[in-house]
């Protein structure tokens, strides 16, 4: 609720886990998801995956060079995809490309929903933001006490 009446802002989060970057991220078109994540989280059970390919490269030829090892990607842990998209960030900057201020991608979670599927009980797109200027206002989803079931429930704690 902090959010909505302006008191409070979300913070960017900045972590080896984060596969897009450094930003702030929102389940495009999928509350359900949004919400069934912030219930793991809060049971501690989620933690916080052309240009690519060519970024990917050059990162692990500048790896190899430096005698560091290449992050690696395992389960929900998405640390080589997040050095690729930081490689990218890094490399515009230094070509003075502008920055960009989202990044969306689809993210594959869960087991396949058939036999030989590519589609997964979990898919979902993400956007992670970057410039938070650029988010003109928060809402709550509708209907409200599906999407939104703690909505004004007491806590212990």
């Amino acid at each position: 609720m902090r959010l909505l009446d302006g008191s409070n802002e979300l913070r960017p989060s900045d972590n080896p886990l984060d596969w897009l970057g450094p930003g702030i991220y929102f389940w495009e078109r999928n509350p359900q998801r949004a919400l069934a994540y912030a219930i793991e989280a809060s049971q501690r059970q989620q933690k916080f995956s052309g240009k690519i390919k060519t970024a990917y490269s050059e990162l692990r030829k500048t790896m190899q060079d430096s005698g560091e090892k290449m992050p690696m990607n395992k389960g929900a842990n998405r640390q080589l995809d997040c050095a690729v998209i930081k490689y990218v960030y890094q490399s515009n900057n230094k070509l003075k490309v502008p920055a960009y201020d989202t990044i969306r991608s689809p993210f594959q979670e869960g087991g396949p929903i058939y036999e030989g599927a590519n589609f997964t009980g979990r898919l979902h797109i993400e956007i992670c933001v970057l410039n938070s200027v650029l988010i003109k206002g928060y809402f709550l989803p509708r209907p409200v006490e599906e999407f939104n079931p703690y909505l004004n429930k007491a806590f212990e704690g």
